[in-house]
């Protein structure tokens, strides 16, 4: 096999890919590429055993055809360093010796049995697929907002990925550990379709990185995966299995107390009064009254004590209550307004916390379980 290709191509489509391999792997062929010469394309592809990416490049002055194994991590990293100028590969067939040439430079490596590579099954013949068209901007915002607060119990299995509630007229994208939930519901273009998964982390990314400037992804899904195809790169992923939390019971939806504040102020606050929280614990104690958050933190074992003052404007009837500093920060740095709103009840019952006024065809809502405290 011969062809030649634009270096700086090559390399996207690798990097890309790259994203997908473990940096280690039980099976040793799992840290090569899968590159299939056919019909003037060059198709690279990445696995983990669970997830597939492939990359498609069109290659010039093309001669025969089959695929081949090649070292991700040092072709990628040969690209990277090449300069912009047109490569030769040339394959020996019959040996799988390969040399990669560009006017001052000659490369020579062997290639593995691309016969070889493991491929999962990405299709199941008893279940006819959903199949609907979503632009990357609104799978990437969903992620954004709703990837921090991915559970990491492993004996909650469920809530190790983002749920994806796919409905007619929306998305709504769904985590939590139990003691945060977000919950963001995007109507920028409408699926036409009723389905659900759990994706999980490592998938949420991949789509994220690969999949986010293009303007429509073709979606199609069963029970068990999803398969997201674009013009250049397509993308298979498993689901986790199990029932995702009903997530509408736990917002409450009659907080009665709102409060108002600048999210930066807040945001510096809580850093500041953070340095002095027991690293054990991450309490920071909050008394709001109408025109201010006071914040307060102590570390019991260092004999230190913080203290803030942030203006605000809130409702309600004086409140003391307690949030992890850790958990609040993760909030207050994915909203995005100016000012926050915040929706409180008692010591006892989850804040829910908003943006000051939503983005069009959206809707962000988070909630941040308290932690228990005596006094201010």
């Amino acid at each position: 096999m011969k062809f030649q290709v634009p270096s700086k191509t090559l390399y996207n489509a690798t990097s890309a890919v790259s994203k997908v391999i473990n940096s280690k792997n039980a099976i040793t062929i799992l840290n090569n590429f899968l590159l299939t010469l056919k019909d003037g394309i060059l198709t690279v592809t990445g696995s983990d055993t669970e997830n597939i990416l492939s990359a498609r490049v069109s290659v010039e002055n093309a001669e025969g055809e089959g695929c081949f194994c090649l070292d991700a991590r040092r072709l990628v990293e040969l690209l990277r360093e090449m300069p912009e100028k047109t490569i030769d590969f040339d394959i020996d067939d019959s040996n799988l010796a390969i040399e990669i040439r560009y006017p001052g430079g000659d490369y020579s490596l062997m290639g593995l049995n691309g016969d070889e590579f493991p491929l999962p099954k990405t299709e199941d013949a008893d279940e006819q697929p959903i199949n609907f068209v979503c632009p990357g901007e609104q799978l990437v915002k969903g992620i954004d907002n709703s990837l921090f607060a991915v559970g990491q119990d492993d004996f909650r299995p469920q809530m190790m990925g983002i749920y994806f509630d796919i409905k007619p007229e929306e998305i709504v994208f769904v985590a939590t550990d139990t003691r945060k939930l977000v919950k963001y519901t995007s109507r920028m273009a409408a699926p036409g379709v009723t389905a659900s998964c759990i994706m999980p982390v490592k998938a949420a990314t991949i789509i994220k990185n690969v999949f986010g400037k293009s303007e429509e992804i073709q979606i199609s899904m069963t029970s068990k995966r999803a398969n997201l195809n674009i013009p250049n790169f397509t993308f298979s992923c498993p689901f986790i299995k199990g029932a995702f939390p009903a997530y509408d019971r736990v917002i409450p939806k009659s907080n009665p107390y709102t409060l108002i504040v600048d999210r930066q102020s807040l945001l510096n606050a809580v850093r500041r009064v953070g340095v002095f929280i027991d690293s054990g614990v991450g309490l920071v104690r909050f008394r709001i009254t109408s025109d201010k958050v006071q914040l307060k933190s102590q570390d019991n074992n260092m004999i230190s004590t913080a203290r803030e003052d942030v203006p605000c404007s809130y409702d309600g009837s004086e409140l003391v209550i307690g949030f992890s500093a850790p958990y609040l920060l993760e909030i207050l740095n994915t909203l995005s307004t100016s000012d926050i709103v915040v929706k409180l009840s008692d010591p006892g019952r989850p804040g829910v916390f908003c943006p000051s006024e939503d983005e069009k065809d959206s809707q962000l809502v988070m909630l941040l379980m308290p932690m228990a405290i005596i006094d201010f």
